[in-house]
């Protein structure tokens, strides 16, 4: 068998990534963009660059606190990209547009107030048509954001989803990854979740933690089973570029590498022997539990319209965003540049998607879920098998072990070892072209 590579190299969320973009030198307007694009199930996500605190692991697009009425003017131009968004995807719409699921993410969202919220929704509803009543919505918290208040707008505006980031019930811990947080105001939270009555709770929790073990580990997984969450999510720690904790000594990489994937394995046996199902390497679901997400949206080929200076929009063949950055000084200029911006009719800074990159994506993107993929669907999108076109990747995941000998033809499907290495495997399907821009972006 050939010798594994480390088990954490990058966590593949969006491919291609954004430090592959670049200033897109015609600008294309939005109305080209989407003329010929299917519009029935789009998805929706409006992006809130706004935390209370920075956490150590953070490298989201995002700022501390908003000074000023920012808030305020950040949703006054959410608004008039809304609107130019609304009046591009409807300008030579040949079909109805319909959006099948929505998300509000960050950040924090709930950093908001519950008014800001109400706005947020109208924003989503009247300006881009997306009935929150009737489509799934995901919205992300905090503890010290899930106040009761805020969690009635969401609840009574049409939320299904509320995710919060917990990382660790261990105040050490949490102390470690730069979180400072009291389990008592977790809990409380957690609690007002509860009372919401929003369907699916999402609890996410981080293994590599400095000081992190076995036991302390297991006390968080138990803190957060005892709330029956529908899902959980289990990341692994890392320390990137320009992040406090990216700027702190951290263990060798094999030692911690051994740390991650041992507490990894451990967290993903206790989570399947009392009830849970496996989603993906970090997602696991209790069975029995509502699926939170649209039936009739897949992210390898449906569209997405990114509101807000950190979102994404994706059509077939363009993927498009503002700038990003890292460092707190870069990102409070992109915001403030953002909300005096008044023209949002062209895309601005983004990466084509040939044939070669669609392929790529639909692959790593459905081989990451651990219901694998089936090669009928490939086939019938791509008029190809992808072992035509990924031969050495393939056969290079088949030697690793990665791949699932006990699946037919049909399927393609990661073992559980392949799972594990889903951040060496995701990175490993990247295409030459890809891996150089993000080796030549020079992070800020």
């Amino acid at each position: 068998m050939t010798n594994a590579p480390r088990p954490y190299e990058s966590y593949v969320y969006a491919y291609p990534h954004k430090t592959a973009y670049r200033p897109l030198a015609d600008r294309p307007a939005l109305r080209e963009l989407w003329a010929d694009e299917r519009k029935d199930a789009l998805s929706l996500y409006l992006h809130i660059p706004f935390c209370e605190v920075r956490c150590g692991f953070c490298n989201l697009f995002t700022r501390i606190g908003a000074p000023d009425e920012l808030t305020t003017r950040y949703l006054d131009a959410l608004d008039r990209q809304a609107t130019a968004v609304a009046d591009a995807l409807h300008a030579r719409a040949a079909t109805g547009v319909r959006f099948a699921a929505a998300a509000f993410g960050g950040g924090t969202p709930t950093f908001l107030d519950a008014g800001e919220l109400e706005r947020l929704c109208d924003i989503a509803e009247k300006r881009m048509g997306a009935d929150l009543r009737t489509v799934p919505l995901s919205v992300e918290t905090s503890p010290s954001t899930a106040t009761a208040d805020r969690l009635s707008v969401l609840a009574e505006r049409g939320a299904t989803r509320v995710s919060i980031g917990v990382q660790s019930f261990v105040e050490e811990e949490a102390k470690a990854a730069v979180r400072p947080q009291r389990r008592s105001d977790v809990e409380a939270a957690l609690g007002r979740i509860r009372d919401a009555r929003i369907p699916v709770l999402n609890i996410d929790l981080i293994y590599g933690i400095d000081g992190q073990t076995p036991e302390s580990w297991r006390l968080s997984l138990d803190a957060a089973l005892a709330w029956r969450p529908e899902e959980l999510y289990l990341y692994p720690l890392y320390a990137r570029p320009l992040t406090p904790l990216g700027r702190r000594a951290h263990p060798s990489e094999a030692g911690w590498d051994a740390q991650r994937l041992d507490l990894y394995r451990r967290g993903r046996d206790h989570l399947l022997a009392r009830g849970y199902e496996q989603v993906s390497m970090r997602m696991f679901r209790r069975s029995g539990a509502p699926r939170e997400g649209a039936d009739d949206y897949a992210c390898q080929t449906d569209g997405m319209i990114g509101l807000g200076c950190g979102a994404r929009s994706y059509t077939s063949d363009l993927h498009y965003s503002f700038d990003y950055a890292v460092g707190m000084r870069e990102i409070r200029s992109i915001i403030d540049a953002y909300t005096t911006t008044e023209d949002f009719s062209r895309a601005e800074v983004g990466r084509a998607v040939d044939a070669d990159e669609a392929r790529r994506r639909h692959l790593l993107q459905s081989l990451l879920q651990a219901e694998g993929m089936a090669v009928k669907g490939y086939r019938e999108r791509f008029g190809s098998r992808p072992a035509d076109d990924f031969p050495a990747e393939l056969d290079r995941f088949a030697d690793l072990g990665w791949l699932d000998t006990d699946t037919g033809p049909g399927l393609l499907r990661l073992s559980p070892t392949g799972l594990a290495y889903s951040d060496a495997l995701g990175p490993a399907l990247f295409s030459p072209a890809v891996r150089a821009a993000m080796a030549a972006y020079e992070a800020k």
